[in-house]
């Protein structure tokens, strides 16, 4: 099997874990909100933070389905804060993944419910996990403990990566730097860090700490994920000029348009590029330092962060 045939079946299979996830459709009072739920989640995209999440999951020896919820959860948190980044007050987007996005279909308003329904939601399904141990683990009382640990630490991770101190506080960051014409690099690698790369972060260290591993090694994945995000965003910037809306699935030229920073504006595509490679060489050698080896999840980073288009994830 193909690179691209194992990701596509690793994708189909996080697709189907999110939407097992999802609130059931019901024919109540609050069905528009979770019918917008459910379009916004279900719009297609890479699923590349579960799909990490479960690949560092299996490189430090982890088994079972206790990872499913927070796999499920990362996803919502992160297609929460695309359905208000597309919202008039924000980006301004018509279009996501060549499709309307929620608040063109169901409205401003339902736009901004759905996001917290889907944001509030993550978290009732990723505590579903401490549910899960006595069934991952059997009678043994001390794998048990060590579980429920694991499960508490991982969602402390979820919840500091999405919040303040992580992807809001970079959203706020971002938003601030509209217009202004005395930004900095440091700023510039202060919202890489938390708008973008803060979610891989999560998914890697989260798919680490349920499988069991150390601390350092934790810390080391996040070291990884933090490379791999700012790179991610650096390409994004770059495809942003260099891409079509066709190809992308989104509108290029939306940072332009709103007096966005970006890497590209600072230091142009060459360098930008240039950084893309080492920050990805840097992630890479992390990866293949572990005792164990993925050489799935290896492929992934290195095909991630030098894509060309979205329509190749």
């Amino acid at each position: 099997m193909s690179f691209h045939e194992e990701l596509e079946a690793r994708t189909k299979q996080a697709e189907e874990i999110l939407q097992k996830y999802l609130p059931a459709k019901e024919e109540a009072y609050q069905k528009t909100v979770m019918d917008a739920m459910h379009y916004s989640a279900m719009a297609g995209g890479k699923r590349l933070r579960p799909v990490l999440m479960k690949e560092c999951f299996i490189l430090f020896g982890g088994t079972g389905e206790i990872i499913e919820p927070f796999m499920a959860a990362l996803e919502m948190i992160h297609n929460y804060s695309l359905v208000h980044d597309d919202l008039p007050a924000m980006d301004n987007d018509e279009y996501r993944r060549g499709k309307l996005t929620t608040w063109k279909v169901y409205g401003e308003c339902m736009a901004i419910l759905a996001g917290d329904g889907l944001l509030n939601f993550a978290f009732e399904t990723a505590s579903k996990a401490f549910r899960m141990v006595d069934k991952e683990c059997g009678t043994d009382p001390a794998q048990q403990l060590k579980t429920y640990r694991a499960v508490g630490r991982s969602m402390q991770i979820l919840s500091k990566k999405a919040g303040i101190y992580g992807m809001i506080g970079g959203e706020t960051a971002d938003i601030e730097a509209e217009g202004r014409n005395n930004l900095t690099e440091e700023l510039l690698l202060f919202i890489h860090e938390h708008k973008t790369a803060a979610l891989m972060e999560c998914a890697m260290m989260i798919g680490a700490a349920l499988a069991g591993a150390s601390q350092s090694d934790i810390e080391k994945m996040e070291r990884a994920a933090s490379n791999i995000g700012i790179a991610f965003q650096i390409q994004d910037d770059i495809l942003d000029i260099t891409s079509t809306t066709e190809v992308l699935g989104k509108p290029v030229g939306s940072d332009e348009k709103n007096h966005k920073l970006t890497y590209v504006t600072l230091h142009g595509i060459e360098e930008s590029k240039q950084q893309v490679k080492e920050l990805s060489e840097e992630a890479v050698e992390i990866l293949k330092s572990f005792e164990t080896k993925n050489g799935f999840l290896v492929e992934l980073v290195e095909q991630l962060v030098n894509r060309e288009k979205q329509g190749k994830q």
